[in-house]
């Protein structure tokens, strides 16, 4: 499932999911994110990816999102979770580090 809007992007190829764009999430749209990053979460994949790099902004509902992911992918110990993100952008570099906290087993790379 792909999620296309004039605003922000969302798909997956494999088992990486990829966030582009300006995404200031409201109910509906979240609820859109969720469900596909817990349909790529149940399939058990070995590694999952999540690459952020082009995601220039993410409000706090979709902040939640990320951190209820790791939150869940702490639940499935088979899969590898990576997060790739932008140190250029300023909210990556803030709130990324964060995730680990919640999960210590998350890989955090930063180009």
């Amino acid at each position: 499932m792909d999620i296309k809007t004039d605003e922000y992007s969302a798909w997956i190829e494999g088992t990486d999911l990829y966030l582009s764009g300006v995404m200031r999430l409201e109910n509906k749209a979240a609820s859109e994110i969720t469900s596909l990053v817990r349909d790529l979460l149940s399939s058990g994949p070995p590694v999952l990816t999540v690459h952020l790099s082009d995601l220039e902004f993410l409000n706090s509902q979709g902040r939640n999102i990320l951190a209820k992911l790791v939150i869940e992918a702490r639940n499935h110990p088979q899969v590898r979770m990576v997060f790739r993100g932008n140190s250029n952008i300023a909210w990556q570099e803030r709130s990324l580090p964060n995730l680990k906290r919640i999960y210590p087993g998350l890989v955090l790379l930063m180009d």
